[in-house]
């Protein structure tokens, strides 16, 4: 192929030659105008102007600074994770096996531990379950030993015996078989005209009347006495008893059975001079 000559030109390149290069070319048809060099350079500068020096608030940095101590605590962690994992996986298998024993004997451990201390819970419950139980108990002891010494008062069913003596035929020693006969059967507590008796109450004669431990006492007699009225009230009226031998006498007995009867006359507790507790 031959170069083409100035005079073979067709007349589109002499009309190429002709335009200026300053002049812009448009495209063909209805489409838009290229836009110059000159305007695309200029739209670039104004960019990377609004772009740079950034412009930061107080707020966007606080949420970059959070952020980014975020993200670096989970590489720290997963970095963790990882040289544990990584140190595991490199293990030996007897290494590996040691450590499993190790695991296991502090687990066991542990358990032991666990179990030695609700052993001394139980153990501690149990014993302040027993303590307060003997608590119980010797208040309850106390409480009856207080009743039979005469100390605290009492009540409970038992019988009234009121006894009526117009002639003054009553002696101390007929009131004392009372005594003695509701005793045998059962009585509890007995108080005699606002006298308590108890297991060393004497009586005796004084001046017309009776006396109870010292206590001059007149009739009529009136008995409160806490027991089983079932048995009290047939003990003192069988053949020849009580109150038979009152009415010989010219005496009248009554007995009446009570669902509570109030014996509230006190005894002071009296030290003996020469009996002691032979408890260690």
């Amino acid at each position: 192929m031959t170069a083409m000559s100035d005079g073979d030109e067709t007349p589109e390149n002499r009309l190429r030659k002709e335009l200026p290069d300053e002049v812009p070319v448009t495209s063909s048809g209805d489409g838009p105008a290229r836009e110059p060099a000159e305007t695309t350079s200029n739209g670039r500068r104004r960019l990377v102007e609004g772009l740079w020096p950034p412009r930061v608030t107080r707020a966007q940095l606080i949420v970059a600074l959070l952020l980014f101590g975020l993200g670096f605590g989970l590489a720290v962690q997963v970095a963790s994770n990882s040289d544990s994992g990584n140190a595991l996986r490199g293990a030996r298998q007897e290494d590996l096996v040691r450590i499993l024993d190790e695991l296991d004997d502090r687990s066991q451990r542990l358990e032991d531990e666990k179990q030695g201390l609700e052993k001394q819970q139980q153990e501690l419950e149990n014993s302040s379950d027993q303590a307060e139980e003997a608590r119980k108990q010797t208040v309850e002891k106390e409480r009856q030993l207080g009743i039979l010494a005469g100390t605290v008062a009492a009540q409970g069913p038992g019988i009234t015996m009121t006894i009526e003596d117009t002639k003054g035929a009553v002696e101390a020693d007929m009131l004392l078989d009372a005594i003695q006969e509701l005793r045998a059967a059962g009585a509890e507590a007995i108080q005699v005209n606002g006298v308590r008796v108890v297991a060393g109450t004497f009586l005796t004669e004084s001046g017309g009347g009776v006396s109870v431990d010292g206590n001059k006492i007149n009739a009529p007699y009136r008995f409160k006495v806490i027991g089983n009225p079932q048995d009290l009230e047939p003990a003192l009226n069988i053949p020849g008893g009580v109150v038979q031998t009152l009415e010989k006498e010219q005496a009248t007995v009554v007995v009446e059975r009570s669902d509570k009867i109030v014996v509230d006359a006190l005894r002071e507790a009296k030290r003996p001079d020469y009996a002691r507790s032979s408890a260690p």
